[in-house]
């Protein structure tokens, strides 16, 4: 089983298409982290990520980005990868 982690806010449609294409990989985040409950999650995300948006995604300690990033490395098969 891979070990997803996600930073994600309480509200955010790129987190929940992110959680849906991992689900219908056969995938459940392992850990969420919502950034916008605990400010010293965010400054660990940014310092860690570079990035101050959600979601930041990364499956078994490779970060693999936001949605964009994951979509993208689904469409070119790289996901698959990772994720076998």
């Amino acid at each position: 089983m891979k070990n997803i982690l996600m930073y994600s806010s309480s509200y955010c449609p790129y987190c929940i298409n992110a959680e849906k294409l991992l689900f219908e990989k056969g995938f459940d985040i392992t850990e969420k982290i919502l950034v916008d409950k605990n400010p010293e999650e965010l400054k660990k995300m940014m310092k860690t990520t570079g990035k101050r948006t959600v979601p930041q995604i990364f499956i078994d300690k490779i970060y693999i980005g936001g949605f964009e990033e994951l979509r993208a490395a689904d469409l070119s098969g790289e996901l698959d990868k990772i994720l076998t």
